[in-house]
């Protein structure tokens, strides 16, 4: 991370619970990640994020948008 770049934003959403994989339900985060993330670089924080989103389709949180017809 250099001085420049600002830290990226944690996907917390106030919504605090874990499921029975130790996964928030609100941030898609593992319990790992959570205690992590204030010493993570922006590369992992990055990272985490691609796997909360992943998590997030495969729960059936986030819906795929079918592709634009031209």
């Amino acid at each position: 991370m250099t001085s420049a770049e600002r830290p990226v934003a944690s996907p917390c959403v106030n919504i605090c619970a874990l499921d029975e994989a130790d996964v928030c339900t609100g941030c898609q985060r593992t319990v790992e990640e959570i205690t992590r993330w204030s010493r993570m670089n922006n590369d992992e924080r990055r990272v985490v994020l691609g796997l909360c989103h992943e998590r997030a389709k495969a729960s059936g949180l986030v819906w795929m948008l079918p592709a634009k017809s031209s």
